[in-house]
């Protein structure tokens, strides 16, 4: 199987760089492009639930884990050449520990997705040495100034 550049830049930014705004971009341009897939929704919205809790927004990070887990639970446990089930079990996890914040509150932890399909690690080990980090990484959407 032939994976898409956007899907693969996702998982060095996810993974290698926890670059979870960089994920957000790649993954929408992806998911426009093929006509709002809701698998490429729901792993967008992974790292964007992982994106706000590091930046102390506790109720956008479960309202995105909680949308990403009802997007994705249907497919395979190794849908598009990743541990799908085994991310969607640490997402889980994850939204219930946040459901009781306000009375359990717990470090921010960074998640990693596992690639099963050889493909797919092969080309992901090839784009991360073309992808530079973004460094400093972005906060928040950058728009042009007017000249």
């Amino acid at each position: 199987m032939t994976y898409e550049p956007l899907y693969v830049a996702y998982l060095v930014y996810f993974n290698r760089d926890q670059d979870y705004f960089e994920c957000h971009e790649v993954l929408e341009e992806l998911w426009l492009k093929q006509d709002r897939d809701p698998r490429y929704k729901g792993l967008l919205q992974v790292a964007v639930g992982l994106f706000h809790f590091r930046n102390n927004n506790v109720r956008g990070a479960y309202k995105m884990f909680t949308s990403a887990v009802s997007r994705l639970e249907s497919y395979p446990s190794n849908e598009l050449g990743i541990a799908m089930g085994k991310l969607l079990s640490e997402v889980r996890s994850y939204a219930e520990q946040l459901s009781s914040y306000d009375t359990n509150p717990f470090a921010y932890r960074d998640l990693t997705i596992e690639i099963e399909d050889m493909e797919l690690k092969q080309a992901v080990e090839l784009a991360e040495s073309r992808i530079k980090p973004n460094i400093p990484q972005r906060r928040k959407p950058e728009r042009a100034r007017a000249t």
